[in-house]
C-alpha cells in the first residue's frame, strides 16, 4: 500500500516523530512522509508514534492508498526531499 503521512504535533516532538518516520517512509516536505509499505510496518509505525505524541496536544494523519494508479503529484515552487516516490 501507498501511504502519505502528516503530521502536526508540538515543536518539542517534532524531531523525535520525523526521526520515526523516516523509519518508514521518505520524507517530502516538511510535517510530510509518504512511500509503500506493508500493514505489518505501519502497525509498527503507528505503535512508535503513539508512544511518542500527546494524542491530546497533537496530531498524526494516514492517506492510504491501496494503489497509485489514478493518483498523480503536482508541484508548486520549490520541490523539498525525496523525489518520484509518487506516481
Amino acid at each position: 500500500m501507498y501511504v502519505v503521512m502528516v503530521y502536526d504535533v508540538e515543536e518539542k516532538r517534532v524531531n523525535k516523530v520525523l526521526k520515526i518516520g523516516r523509519k518508514y517512509l521518505t520524507w517530502v516536505q516538511n510535517s510530510v512522509l509518504e512511500g509503500e509499505i506493508t500493514e505489518a510496518r505501519l502497525e509498527r509505525l503507528k505503535s512508535e508514534l503513539k508512544r511518542c505524541i500527546s494524542e491530546e496536544k497533537d496530531s498524526v494523519i494516514f492517506y492510504i492508498m491501496r494503489t497509485t494508479k489514478y493518483s498523480e503529484r503536482q508541484i508548486l515552487g520549490v520541490e523539498k526531499g525525496g523525489k518520484g516516490n509518487f506516481l
